[in-house]
């Protein structure tokens, strides 16, 4: 599978796995010859170094394993007593029996559903760690690095792969326990009363799981195939609705319609084709189950027959068998489900053990002491590229210092917002640096440390569902209305959510549903006042805003305040506001010092 676009390539087997053609085995055997087996291990090692924490839950759960396995065989002898009691008429022994049956069915069924209780939380316990150790570790990861993985691979790892991994750093060791031991109880149980019995049960496991695996492997790929028509058929579906109003605004209604019949008979093909294909495969288990099953059944009863067992012992033979399959079935699972485990580990592993962003911990307390006084930021002599050898800037200069408006002009692809994440600390130059000044001339390095000195307004709609309250307290949770309103009017959004009947309690979907464009600006505006950090940067942030409005908002920021304002804009009017203007072009950045006679330069889309 290609996890960059999704395009996946049929497995190529190889050896002896040309015959047995399990995916889980060529996995393995790849690692061995590309010299990656070592990398399987590797990320073993690192889902056990969850396991470490939780030693006494594993511990639990194998001794419930174990404990409820027991309680199963006491349960299934005693059975085969009962129905033989039964059978033989011997009522001075069944009363004892019944409440033995009786006991043990109660006990089952509290301890059962008490100790499933317990399981449970521990279980939601213990995925909540680990995701949430995960999850600071990947937040912590370097921008540039992080920006590599497409927002749904981020998300899949982060969900799926994380889960696997979870499940298994608790679970997998005393599922293989319980499962080697209730293997080799029940067989010894099954050899103790029928040696025959116990060596028919065991050959038949093989025989079946080979059975199964073959036809089951066809099944996967239909399977997968139905999965892929589902994903492919449910984009189609968002991307229709996301994309409404523009289907509606050209008319063009009936050329989607006509597009979604033609997904639609291809999933109705799809799905008919795997009904198919499961009916003939359930024929075929059916029957081969059944032929290994009459088998088993003609023994037991050619057995009873002749009076070597009663009633009762046949259907404990029959129930043991089945039992010792499946749990044959599950022991050669545990292989491929390693497999899968260790897949899903070196997938989030990537993510972890990406480059870490620096921190300067100091530096943050020492910028803190003067940061009410406003801090002047700089960039000295940078030079920075994306990718080796394509520099977006060489030997670019910048300062802004407190109650300036500063803005930063040019063509798009120049550098614009490639400059304000320099600024940010999400990437470092290659050249040069970027710092923080406070009033005492004290001078950090930027690092992400210095970050709770900024408030930040990106590019694009930024409104997150919930309501217009919870947006806002995103950067400062304790915040009162008082102060959310009053963030509002120096944003001038006040005026428009003054009069809905639930204030800034009012809902918003997502991506901001219900606001026009400019009013979401707004919003963004007011919660990165509400933060009332020293440093302002705004991303095109009123670029939906109309002249009068921008010039309010950006006096309303500016005001009797000693904050530092970025502006990166295409637009002329706010220049007019601005103490500098600092123009991109040709990976340089220039000030741009405006007289009254100046011309503002020209900035090409």
């Amino acid at each position: 599978m290609d996890e960059r676009n999704g395009a996946s390539s049929p497995t190529k087997y190889t050896g002896i796995n040309k015959l047995l053609k399990m995916a889980w085995l060529q996995t393995l055997i790849d690692k061995w010859y590309d010299g990656t087996f070592t990398d399987f291990l590797d990320d073993w090692k690192w889902i056990f170094s969850f396991s470490k924490k939780y030693k006494g839950i594993i511990a639990f759960y194998t001794f419930l394993g174990i404990f409820g396995s027991t309680l199963s065989l006491g349960a299934a002898w005693v059975s085969r007593i009962l129905i033989n009691i039964v059978v033989g008429k011997e009522i001075d022994k069944l009363w004892l029996l019944i409440l033995i049956m009786v006991g043990s069915t109660i006990f089952s069924l509290v301890v059962g559903n008490v100790l499933g209780r317990v399981g449970l939380k521990i279980s939601i316990r213990v995925n909540n760690d680990i995701q949430s150790e995960i999850f600071n570790k990947i937040i912590d990861a370097e921008w540039k690095e992080l920006n590599r993985y497409p927002n749904g691979d981020l998300l899949n790892r982060f969900t799926n792969d994380v889960g696997t991994v979870s499940g298994n750093a608790i679970s997998w060791i005393p599922n293989l326990i319980v499962t080697v031991y209730s293997f080799i109880a029940t067989f010894i149980l099954l050899f103790k009363t029928d040696p025959n019995m116990a060596w028919f049960a065991l050959g038949s496991a093989p025989f079946l799981l080979l059975m199964s695996r073959i036809i089951l492997r066809k099944m996967r790929e239909y399977k997968k195939r139905v999965l892929e028509m589902n994903s492919a058929m449910m984009a189609f579906e968002v991307d229709t609705f996301y994309n409404f109003d523009m289907i509606k605004s050209f008319g063009v209604a009936g050329q989607t319609e006509k597009k979604l019949k033609e997904w639609q008979g291809k999933y109705r093909d799809y799905n008919l084709d795997f009904n198919t294909f499961q009916i003939k495969t359930n024929i075929a288990l059916s029957l081969v189950s059944s032929f290994v099953a009459l088998l088993a059944f003609c023994y037991c009863l050619w057995r009873l027959w002749t009076g070597q067992i009663l009633y009762g012992d046949m259907s404990f033979f029959l129930t043991q068998k089945d039992r010792l399959t499946g749990q044959f079935n599950s022991l050669v699972g545990t292989i491929p489900g390693m497999v899968s485990s260790a897949i899903s580990a070196h997938r989030i592993r990537e993510l972890v053990e990406l480059p870490k962003e620096k921190h300067d911990p100091e530096g943050r307390e020492l910028m803190e002491k003067r940061a009410g006084e406003g801090l002047s930021i700089a960039m000295n002599n940078v030079s920075f590229a994306y990718t080796e050898g394509k520099n977006v800037y060489e030997n670019g200069s910048f300062h802004a210092e407190p109650g300036e408006i500063v803005a930063v002009l040019g063509p798009s692809g120049e550098g614009k917002t490639t400059m304000l994440r320099l600024l940010l600390g999400l990437i470092h130059p290659t050249e040069g640096t970027v710092t923080l000044t406070d009033a005492d001339g004290n001078t950090v390095n930027m690092n992400a440390d210095l970050r709770e000195f900024f408030s930040y307004v990106p590019q694009g709609n930024s409104i997150m569902a919930g309501t217009i309250a919870e947006n806002l307290r995103l950067v400062d949770e304790d915040a009162t209305d008082e102060e959310i309103i009053e963030a509002l009017k120096t944003a001038c959004a006040w005026e428009f959510i003054e009069g809905h009947p639930d204030g800034i309690y009012a809902k918003v979907g997502e991506r901001g549903q219900g606001l026009s464009e400019g009013q979401a600006q707004r919003i963004a505006i007011a919660r990165a006042v509400l933060r009332d950090a020293p440093i302002i940067l705004l991303d095109e942030a009123t670029s939906a805003l109309d002249t009068d409005t921008e010039k309010q908002v950006l006096e309303n920021i500016i005001y009797n305040s000693s904050k530092t304002c970025i502006v990166s804009t295409h637009r002329k009017s706010i220049l007019r506001h601005c103490k500098r203007v600092y123009y991109i072009k040709n990976k340089q950045a220039e000030e741009f010092v405006m007289k009254p006679t100046d011309e503002i330069p020209e900035v090409d889309d």
